[in-house]
């Protein structure tokens, strides 16, 4: 079985993608195709990321513990470990998440707290909440959140802008649909993503983030897919860094649990009051 290296995303990144070449005949058959059922086209975008969302989410309330490996220019610089309570809204369709830092020692027992668009952390050694700014929710560490648990098919419209193979973890070309996200609402965290969906099975294979000037943000790879609380879902995330190439996050997901998280917990006014439940 292949296992990760950064290096290998870096020289995926750098390769040139192979251009597709058609007749005439073939690109006025694909035009007049499109122009017959556009309405199908797009409906049909819209449920493949449906589909693509229920692998990477569950349906409800869940808790997940995960480590992160921090890569700079290919040698790791730091890691972590964190449970990560997740509470579905009903209005949004989206997650509000508390995390826990478990490890390293110096940061056990601090939280952040996603609660819709505002994200505050807090540490219990000076018992102040603070808020994290936008800015710093796009190109820090905790965007990565938004990356993870976004429900994307309930703020973005979907459409089909291609065919291309993707390579998974083993090397190996997968067929993939590609579409492109245009954010519905303006609290999105992202204004456009490109995302690749497997052709065969459904499965998310990689996501490309952007702001409303078209520049990179993230690039995510889907990978491991194991079957967890009833559905296929990856357990390992690649998360490129679109500003820094050499900054790569790996996250692992381990521990699902389906549970109901109290609203309670979900209140910047409890981050003092919260005792690392489990």
């Amino acid at each position: 079985m292949y296992e990760f290296t950064p290096s290998d995303f870096a020289n995926t990144l750098a390769r040139h993608s192979r251009r597709l070449r058609v007749g005439p005949l073939a690109l006025a058959l694909a035009c007049v195709v499109s122009l017959a059922a556009p309405a199908q086209a797009a409906e049909d975008a819209q449920a493949l990321l449906v589909r693509a969302d229920s692998m990477r989410n569950p349906d409800g309330d869940f808790s997940v513990t995960t480590t992160l490996a921090e890569y700079r220019s290919g040698k790791l610089v730091d890691s972590s470990t964190l449970v990560v309570y997740s509470k579905l809204v009903p209005e949004s369709a989206q997650y509000n998440n508390l995390i826990r830092f478990v490890s390293p020692r110096r940061d056990a027992g601090k939280l952040i707290l996603r609660n819709g668009m505002e994200v505050w952390f807090f540490d219990p050694a000076s018992k102040a909440s603070i808020r994290i700014s936008p800015q710093a929710r796009l190109l820090g560490q905790a965007s990565n959140g938004d990356v993870m648990s976004t429900n994307l098919a309930k703020v973005y419209t979907a459409s089909i802008v291609g065919h291309e193979p993707i390579e998974d973890e083993a090397k190996q070309q997968r067929p993939s649909v590609k579409l492109h996200l245009v954010s519905q609402r303006n609290d999105a965290p992202y204004s456009m993503v490109d995302y690749w969906v497997d052709e065969e099975n459904g499965r998310p294979l990689k996501a490309q983030f952007f702001t409303s000037e078209g520049r990179l943000l993230k690039t995510a790879y889907f990978r491991k897919f194991q079957t967890i609380l009833g559905r296929e879902r990856p357990t390992e995330t690649v998360i490129i860094d679109g500003l820094d190439p050499a900054w790569i996050t790996v996250i692992r997901a381990s521990k699902f649990q389906s549970r109901e998280i109290p609203k309670t917990w979900l209140q910047r006014d409890y981050l003092p009051h919260f005792r690392g439940e489990t």
